[in-house]
């Protein structure tokens, strides 16, 4: 970037953009509404973001709607620790930083909701079976304490195109897993 025309300053940002709406400011709930738990409890996919020591985290999460996540009331959201790589990313910035941001997505629907929350890392055992899967619980149960939930306008995701089958690259078009994984490429 070139510094001369960086900003630096959140006076140089607000001179380039308009006020907000009143819409978009009154969008933000502290908890979350009845039509928006109804909602989530359709989800089957979301990104959890975090921050911790080494920077910020972004993970998919996703399993049967009910499954991936369960929301307990108004105010929180239990996510279990699926049995994975065990690098435990997302889990280590919430003991560093319990601050985290998830968008929760339904499949064919061009809305997303968004939340604004606090984390903490849980081993009661009602909850760690309240997510048994397969026969086995969870190592965790992460409760999210919803401070902000909105709904995210649609307009990303009709301009992705997202959803349109017609827009999904073909299977071995792109590289594999594996190898974005290779080291090799370092």
């Amino acid at each position: 970037m070139i510094a001369p025309h960086r900003i630096n300053t959140l006076a140089e940002l607000l001179e380039r953009y308009p006020e907000p709406r009143a819409s978009s400011r009154s969008k933000v709930h502290t908890s979350l509404t009845p039509s928006m738990q109804s909602w989530l409890r359709h989800s089957p996919f979301f990104i959890l973001s975090s921050m911790g020591d080494e920077g910020i985290d972004c993970s998919p999460r996703g399993d049967l709607p009910g499954k991936a996540f369960q929301v307990l009331d108004a105010h929180t959201i239990a996510i279990p620790d699926r049995t994975g790589n065990n690098r435990i990313d997302t889990l280590r910035n919430i003991l560093a930083e319990p601050r985290v941001g998830l968008v929760f997505l339904i499949p064919g629907i061009d809305d997303a909701v968004r939340v604004k929350g606090e984390a903490s890392i849980s081993v009661d055992p009602d909850l760690l079976q309240n997510f048994v899967l397969d026969g086995r619980a969870p190592a965790t149960v992460m409760l999210v304490h919803v401070v902000a939930a909105y709904v995210q306008n649609a307009r990303a995701m009709r301009q992705s195109d997202l959803w349109n089958p017609a827009s999904r690259q073909p299977p071995g078009t792109l590289p594999s897993a594996a190898e974005l994984s290779n080291r090799k490429d370092d």
